[in-house]
């Protein structure tokens, strides 16, 4: 995976928890963050770490994206479970994004959820092009925050920067 890693990541630590994996969203936008309050209520068994898309997380384990609001939307970097070398996960971790990265978690979600993972029938162009629709009115049909989500902290092991 391509990475230009940013000199203001230094803030990723070397060692970072994630036991399936890291869903990085876009803490700016409102329905993005419903997403994360809904998975952090289904993931009792904390089985993803979250890290919005402007964090060091990011900028560290991502390839760089455009300034369109599509380019903003939702990955899913799956992992080996446990503490994990951040250099590890950059090497061996699988990303997954747009409809993939949602079908991905929901699949990992296990239960009732995995049945949805159905929607990978579906082409990827179309599901894409549904998603993209939806990434790039999502500030308009749903609101923005001025800033990044703040997690309580009962929520701030869950997180990353």
């Amino acid at each position: 995976m391509p990475n230009p890693v940013s000199p203001d990541a230094t803030a990723l630590p070397e060692t970072v928890s994630t036991p399936a994996g890291i869903i990085f969203f876009d803490g700016e936008c409102l329905l993005c963050n419903g997403f994360v309050d809904l998975l952090l209520r289904l993931d009792t068994a904390g089985i993803f770490a979250m890290a919005p898309l402007q964090g060091p997380t990011a900028q560290r384990l991502l390839p760089p994206r455009s300034d369109r609001a599509e380019d903003w939307s939702m990955y899913y970097l799956e992992t080996a479970a446990g503490s994990t070398q951040a250099a590890d996960i950059e090497e061996t971790g699988t990303l997954y994004s747009q409809s993939d990265a949602a079908i991905a978690v929901m699949a990992r979600l296990g239960g009732i959820w995995s049945v949805l993972s159905w929607i990978r029938l579906i082409p990827r162009a179309l599901r894409n092009a549904i998603y993209r629709i939806i990434a790039r009115n999502r500030y308009r049909w749903f609101g923005r925050r001025a800033t990044c989500r703040r997690p309580s902290p009962q929520e701030q092991a869950r997180f990353l920067p």
